[in-house]
């Protein structure tokens, strides 16, 4: 494998919109989000209506990476081989020793051979791997705190609650009819909610195309919300920059094979229409699948195998739950800290090329400037670009575990 990565050597270039092309306020946008669930709890299920109060320290509980395990109300961050690091029931962060007691000498957590190198889903389980989902790890701790205040419960039943408040919030048809509370604020201040791309971004996407590029923005947002966000962020032209966009493509599912591939449909007044047996030229679809899209990529780029790229984003710190990419993990009886990796940390290391934190990072590098990449046989922070997270750098006295 080659040690440097470089967009001149790739065919097709594909962006996710939402935290990577599309930058959001994310204060007031995680406020917007933990409202329009928590208000669907209060007034449409019968939550404690103190759910709906949130002082700005809370925000700190919202971590990228945490899992929620649904059987018994704790959110957990997981080293890259099962190891519980931190771990809170509720928004209580737990003891050493109360992690000891639940999950043993060892720390393991029981589930994780069933989501090693995913993020998989499950009626046990919910990991928080996006922006738009970490609001709802707040408040299912909080809603797990109220719950241990009014009884003793022995079963946390409220998921399917919040996966309600969910669907009723993103449904499909939300955006045009104006339902639930996110859509409809967003649409009404976008400024307050979204940030433009800079003008060296925008010429940076141009110098892409113009360089015989295939572009892709492939979302899961629905075709309207997308529009909304693509003309403010880029300009009512922003049309003209893709070669193709999918909307509404349920990812990762859209990049798998199994159980079923669903089909490209195509568009009419943000309607989808019939599906497509296969994908035959470029334009803007909705739903699909790598391998039709793969098919349609062959024949613009004229490639058995053309090289693709995706951009997508990188993420967060917390005062309570520590660093993204590398924790401490000790026993009892003063045993000596070992600095691991997260398990979020090493599927970067393990699937990405190399990470970014934005587009404006690389918007004013040349097309052929040669990125140092992660590399099996190079130390995990090679991939990071312009610099590695400092946590990832090892200090001569904290060596890192390489397992």
């Amino acid at each position: 494998m080659a040690e440097h990565f470089s967009l001149a050597d790739s065919d097709v270039i594909g962006f996710d919109l939402d935290h990577t092309l599309c930058r959001y306020n994310v204060p007031e946008t995680f406020a917007l989000i933990y409202d329009s669930f928590a208000q669907f709890l209060v007034e449409q299920k019968g939550y404690d209506r103190e759910l709906m109060t949130v002082t700005p320290d809370c925000w700190d509980f919202c971590f990228k990476g945490l899992l929620l395990d649904l059987e018994d109300g704790n959110l957990l961050k997981l080293g890259e081989d099962g190891t519980v690091l931190r771990a809170s029931h509720g928004t209580r962060i737990l003891t050493v020793e109360e992690i000891l007691e639940t999950y043993g000498k060892k720390r393991k957590w029981k589930h994780f051979k069933t989501i090693n190198g995913t993020f998989a889903r499950s009626g046990k389980y919910h990991f928080y791997d996006n922006y738009f989902d970490l609001p709802g790890a707040l408040l299912c701790a909080r809603v797990v705190d109220l719950l241990d205040q009014n009884r003793n419960v022995k079963k946390y039943e409220f998921w399917k609650d919040v996966i309600a408040s969910i669907e009723y919030n993103y449904k499909a048809s939300a955006f045009k009819e104006g339902s639930g509370i996110y859509f409809p604020s967003v649409k009404k201040d976008p400024g307050k909610y979204l940030l433009r791309c800079s003008e060296s971004v925008k010429d940076w996407l141009r110098r892409l195309k113009n360089a015989g590029k295939v572009l892709l923005l492939i979302t899961s947002s629905h075709s309207d919300y997308c529009r909304l966000l693509c003309e403010y962020i880029l300009g009512e032209d922003f049309e003209e920059i893709f070669d193709i966009i999918i909307t509404n493509a349920l990812k990762p599912g859209f990049f798998s094979q199994i159980p079923q591939q669903r089909p490209f449909r195509t568009l009419a007044n943000d309607e989808e229409r019939e599906p497509l047996p296969s994908l035959e030229k470029p334009g803007w679809y909705s739903q699909g699948n790598w391998s039709h899209l793969n098919e349609l990529l062959k024949t613009i780029t004229g490639k058995s195998e053309p090289k693709s790229q995706r951009q997508k984003m990188s993420p967060v710190v917390s005062e309570q739950w520590g660093s993204y990419f590398v924790d401490g993990v000790t026993g009892l009886e003063g045993e000596a800290e070992t600095q691991v990796h997260t398990w979020c940390s090493n599927n970067i290391n393990t699937y990405s090329t190399i990470a970014i934190p934005s587009l404006q990072a690389i918007a004013d590098l040349s097309l052929d400037h040669k990125f140092p990449r992660f590399c099996p046989d190079q130390p995990r922070f090679k991939g990071y670009y312009p610099r590695p997270p400092a946590p990832l750098v090892p200090r001569p006295s904290e060596p890192i575990t390489q397992e």
